[in-house]
């Protein structure tokens, strides 16, 4: 059981290698684990910050030389109207002000020389891509100042924004975006208050396979937040699960949220073909009620980004099709 969760994590993380830790259009996949229990895996302990220790961070603001290697940090640097010598290789677009900025590689595999040679005062990293590829004595090898940021959830992503706020005298423009999140949020919040919240299951699919995002994932928060009641909690600090799909039919969801991430189209296409060729889903209430949903993966990543709200009023339409 064990090999099998650490095969489906293997998967995962090569497939987040591929797309340089982006985030991509909505999805369905396929494979269905063929465990007979349930397996849970969650991510290494998030590190806040870690960098070298005879290296600072420039404090005059023209000295400032920031890397950002993933999507949703670079777009948090934009709002923050702070310039970067660095960008991730993604297929995403990318803000129009770091067109000149140079590709540093993959998100979980950044390119140390070509980092090294752009004499950075500091690198941003996710704890996610430290956990899963431990690129921490990478950077500490290569002596490149590097700082692992927590964005795993939308707190986490807020407490982010405020310390870039603090670190690059951006203090009032980090208030100010954070403000802005909170009351849209409590608004959509307040929108759903009082309303019985469907029974939901997250699936976050990846070629050949497919796992379970607990309420303790991005996704699982976000749908939390709406009201909806995920059918696979898991335990505290489980993000994401392995489990067949006869014990997943027992939980009966009103709702099946499929989440692509890594190749969108095919593993949408796999998606729609274990749907279609695997007899168990049309017992599931969800199939039988034609509530089955793929999330797009520019609003739904696998870390909170500035689309949370763009994902709430989402999901809002989903679960809630009654307040449309």
């Amino acid at each position: 059981m064990r090999n099998h969760l650490k095969l489906l994590t293997v998967l995962l993380t090569a497939l987040l290698l591929f797309v340089g830790c982006g985030t991509d259009d909505g999805s369905e996949s396929t494979g269905t684990p063929e465990e007979d229990n349930i397996e849970q895996a969650g991510p290494a302990e998030n590190n806040t910050t870690e960098t070298n220790d005879d290296t600072e961070v420039a404090e005059d603001e023209e000295d400032y030389r920031i890397v950002a290697t993933t999507v949703a940090l670079v777009e948090i640097m934009d709002a923050l109207d702070l310039d970067l010598v660095g960008v991730p290789t993604s297929y995403k677009d990318l803000p129009a002000r770091y067109d000149d900025a140079v590709e540093v590689g993959m998100a979980a595999e950044p390119d140390m020389e070509i980092i090294k040679s752009l004499n950075p005062t500091e690198v941003l990293s996710a704890t996610t891509l430290d956990a899963e590829f431990d690129l921490a004595p990478v950077f500490e090898n290569a002596n490149v100042p590097v700082n692992f940021v927590d964005i795993e959830g939308i707190e986490n992503m807020y407490d982010a924004i405020q310390e870039f706020g603090e670190e690059y005298n951006r203090t009032e423009q980090a208030e100010q975006i954070i403000a802005d999140f909170e009351n849209k949020v409590a608004e959509i919040e307040e929108k759903v208050d009082g309303q019985e919240g469907p029974d939901v299951l997250i699936l976050l699919g990846i070629p050949g396979s497919y796992l379970v995002a607990t309420e303790n994932s991005y996704l699982g928060d976000l749908v939390k937040r709406v009201g909806g009641v995920n059918v696979f909690p898991g335990e505290e600090g489980i993000e994401y699960s392995s489990a067949n799909t006869e014990y997943l039919q027992q939980t009966n969801p009103d709702v099946i949220l499929r989440a692509a991430h890594g190749m969108p189209e095919a593993v949408v296409e796999m998606f729609d073909e274990e749907f279609a060729t695997n007899d168990i889903w049309q017992h599931f209430k969800a199939v039988q009620d034609d509530r089955v949903y793929d999330l797009e993966e520019e609003i739904f990543g696998t870390t909170a980004s500035l689309a949370v709200v763009d994902a709430l009023d989402h999901l809002v339409e989903i679960l809630y099709p009654e307040l449309e």
